[in-house]
């Protein structure tokens, strides 16, 4: 009789246990949004009296002083997508989990223009920004949001919570185990977003999927929605420990032995638990078609069992295409004004991928021969010059620069290449109006907005034969190419001697292509499809 009931007390358990921790999330839930309670409040009032001051502060002003500024105010009285009058006002608190929103790459891109996206839609929403920069005020970074990308946003309706435990998703925390590590952490850091405030909708602009998953074990009623620029592991990194695998990537055929199944084992765990957190997302878009069937594919079946199907959208980043056509020219004339220069922009990170563009550039200058058997060379003109453009997050990136410059004075190329650190945005531009190349180098680059950017300045562009610029950018238009892929330093080597040896009239028709092309990214595009998704968001919102 002993075991009969024990079993029946195991199966009760199992059968129990869900329901039991799913009231325990919401009693948690519950106690935390009541702790966060008068800070919602201290938060409403703070907006009010800084419309006010904005407002007066405005009025007092030139009209003409601030031009970009008033183009975010003038769409305060609500302004649906079809440029009508919005039918209903919303005045919600949207939660955007960006961690990192300081660095000043294209994800930070990404999220800004959601935000100013928001504002214009939804004037009456308060648009918080979880972040852990804590060296930046709100002042400094909206400055640099406005300088760095040109994006202009109403400031009183723009917050920043300040996070004190990011540094539980660095992956230096994490010596082993970093993929579960990291996801782990970035629990810990919702949760302390959590504690700040519990907005009405909360939208993750990094990939933490983990998070949303919590948000959900707390919070039912909040509609949750990610913007996923690359999965935390893709079907491509586990097929890459495979020993015959022709993936790149630094754990490339690094599964065999105990160690490689273990690890292998541990991958495709994780990928598993990976599908279940996003399983329970409500709205998913992508960056690309890249990312979209790899998120399809690990965390398309569980959505679909929930009744999810088909519901992963892709949304392409916003790129300044329509502000490279009014400042930089491509025409005839202008051919004459560009320099032989081959222009990387990319934040200087491991996966960037530099050391392999500065191999390959020192490969065509002295003229070695590619795989193919093919003589590069410069072909006629000045010699050329490989110019590195990114950003320096922290001392690692410095690092990374001074490995850089070491590697091409090794090379014997120092003087050809040049180092802009922390770039604004007129430095960006004048170098994408004076280049002739736009290089991309890294493998299974998830979109490729960089890329864009040289498409829409005009720029021959050579990259990475993966990922999205392979797939979404750099395609055939019209039948011909609007530039090339490579993938090992000889053919970087081949595709820049080709590109530097094209005849003018072909140069100036590619250039052309390759701004045509750069029209299906522009900012309009990417502002009609985020308020599509986020309507979706606030319609949930409103039905709880």
């Amino acid at each position: 009789m002993i075991l009969p009931s024990v079993l029946i007390s195991i199966a009760l358990s199992f059968v129990f246990f869900p329901f039991v921790l799913r009231i325990i999330g919401r009693v948690i839930g519950w106690y935390i949004r009541r702790l966060s309670r008068q800070r919602r409040q201290d938060l409403l009032q703070r907006v009010a009296k800084e419309e006010e001051a904005y407002t007066s502060k405005e009025q007092q002003e030139s009209p003409t002083e601030d031009e970009d500024w008033e183009k975010v105010d003038s769409q305060r009285t609500g302004v649906a997508t079809n440029g009508g009058k919005a039918e209903k006002e919303w005045k919600g608190v949207v939660g955007f989990f960006h961690p990192f929103c300081n660095a000043g790459g294209g994800g930070e891109r990404v999220l800004w223009a959601a935000i100013r996206a928001t504002q214009k839609r939804w004037p009456g929403a308060v648009c918080v920004v979880y972040t852990g920069d804590h060296d930046a005020s709100k002042d400094e970074m909206l400055k640099k949001v406005q300088t760095r990308f040109n994006i202009s946003l109403y400031p009183p309706t723009v917050h920043f919570l300040y996070l004190t435990t990011r540094r539980y998703v660095l992956s230096t925390t994490y010596p082993h185990f970093t993929l579960l590590g990291q996801s782990l952490g970035s629990l810990i850091l919702a949760f302390d977003a959590f504690s700040l405030l519990v907005p009405d909708i909360f939208i993750d602009t990094m990939g933490y999927a983990f998070a949303l998953g919590l948000t959900k074990f707390l919070f039912p009623s909040v509609p949750t929605a990610a913007y996923v620029h690359y999965p935390t592991i893709s079907t491509d990194m586990l097929s890459s420990l495979d020993s015959d695998s022709e993936a790149q990537g630094i754990n490339a055929g690094a599964g065999k032995g105990l160690r490689g199944t273990m690890k292998k084992n541990y991958w495709h765990l994780f990928a598993r638990l990976y599908g279940w957190v996003g399983s329970d997302i409500d709205v998913v878009m992508t960056n690309s078609s890249w990312t979209a069937s790899h998120i399809r594919s690990l965390w398309g079946p569980r959505r679909e069992k929930r009744g999810k199907k088909d519901d992963v959208r892709v949304v392409f980043p916003p790129c300044a295409v329509e502000e490279m056509e009014r400042e930089i020219e491509v025409s005839e004339t202008s051919e004459q004004k560009r320099g032989r220069y081959l222009l990387y922009i990319a934040q200087f990170r491991p996966e960037k991928n530099h050391s392999l563009i500065i191999q390959a550039f020192a490969d065509l200058l002295n003229c070695r021969i590619s795989e193919d058997g093919v003589a590069l060379g410069c072909g006629e003109g000045e010699r050329p010059k490989l110019i590195l453009v990114g950003s320096v997050r922290d001392s690692d990136d410095a690092t990374r620069v001074y490995e850089l410059r070491l590697l091409a004075r090794e090379l014997q190329v120092k003087d050809d290449v040049e180092f802009v650190c922390d770039a604004t945005w007129p430095q960006v531009l004048e170098w994408l109006r004076n280049a002739s190349i736009g290089v991309n180098g890294m493998w299974n680059e998830h979109f490729g907005i960089g890329v864009v950017e040289y498409q829409a300045a005009g720029l021959i562009s050579v990259v990475n034969d993966s990922g999205g610029p392979k797939r979404d950018i750099v395609v055939d238009i019209d039948g011909e190419p609007t530039g090339y892929h490579a993938t090992t330093a000889a053919e970087y080597s081949a595709a820049f001697a080709k590109a530097l040896q094209l005849g003018p009239e072909e140069t100036l028709a590619m250039r052309l292509r390759a701004r045509k092309s750069a029209k299906r990214f522009t900012e309009e595009v990417f502002e009609e499809k985020w308020v599509e998704e986020t309507a979706r968001l606030v319609a949930l919102q409103e039905r709880h």
